[in-house]
């Protein structure tokens, strides 16, 4: 018996002060001509709760 390995990604947002702080700070990125490249993935990040677990189960 081989052990069975994963990983599972959980990605839900955050709380509504949090979310406007990071909707608020991405557009205010781009309002002062940052890459969209970098402003909208760093937005996001703080927007979204995102966890990454790996887990595995023995069979």
């Amino acid at each position: 018996m081989v052990p069975r390995a994963g990983v599972t990604v959980d990605i839900c947002p955050r709380d509504l002060p949090i979310a406007l702080i990071g909707t608020a700070g991405g557009a205010l990125a781009l309002w002062a001509n940052a890459p969209a490249e970098v402003a909208i993935p760093t937005a996001l990040l703080i927007v979204l709760d995102i966890r990454v677990r790996r887990w595995h189960r023995r069979t």
